[in-house]
């Protein structure tokens, strides 16, 4: 299910339609399940929870970005409500620029959004630490395993990308997937020139892929 106009989260409504669907999806109850083990796992780090919109286990495209942002952070004391999950409907920038991206790409299906480091840490101004990205790759590799469709794993930004080489990339439990690397869909990247216009190329090329 891909909504029709980005920042679909800033309606209440729709997180709680999003949230009952949590209970419904049975595709991404597995996804959603090890989510929560991995919480408790980590005691004191919140993880948000995949969006029962896309893929979940039948997923053939995992993106993988830096970390949570603010507005996947659904606990009090957030400024604004946040929705509780990694999604491209969340009512930020980043995600409005990914859901941009994803439209004119025409990636609308086969789709699962990631972190390289899965918990929140807080303002988009804290970046992760070397020691959390590579517990974060230990993560994503147990998630990888949960995927047996997927095809293509998208680092986009320079932390999925050095956390993937670094932690994964000679890894003897590296999976056998198309991996491409592209631009974060955060503001920083996404004002320079090209640079937007790269990240829609690439999604368009692996969405063609999976077609």
């Amino acid at each position: 299910m891909f909504l029709g106009a980005p920042r679909g989260f800033r309606s209440a409504q729709t997180r709680d339609e999003r949230l009952a669907m949590l209970d419904e999806v049975a595709s991404v109850q597995p996804l959603r399940d090890w989510a929560a083990t991995l919480a408790a796992r980590t005691p004191g780090r919140v993880v948000p929870s995949f969006d029962p919109a896309e893929a979940g286990v039948e997923a053939r495209i995992l993106l993988v970005l830096e970390a949570p942002g603010p507005m996947t952070n659904a606990l009090s004391g957030n400024p604004r409500a946040g929705s509780g999950f990694i999604s491209v409907d969340n009512d930020d920038e980043t995600a409005a620029n990914l859901w941009l991206a994803r439209d004119a790409a025409g990636l609308h299906d086969g789709y699962v959004g990631w972190n390289i480091v899965p918990w929140y840490l807080g303002p988009a101004s804290v970046k992760p630490k070397v020691a959390e990205v590579a517990e974060g790759a230990g993560a994503l590799l147990e998630l990888i395993q949960m995927l047996p469709r997927l095809q293509t794993v998208v680092l986009s930004g320079r932390f999925a990308q050095r956390g993937w080489r670094a932690n994964i990339e000679r890894s003897p439990l590296r999976p056998a997937v198309n991996v491409v690397e592209t631009w974060h869909p955060g503001r920083k990247a996404m004002i320079q020139p090209g640079k937007r216009a790269e990240l829609i190329d690439t999604l368009r090329t692996v969405a063609g892929q999976i077609a």
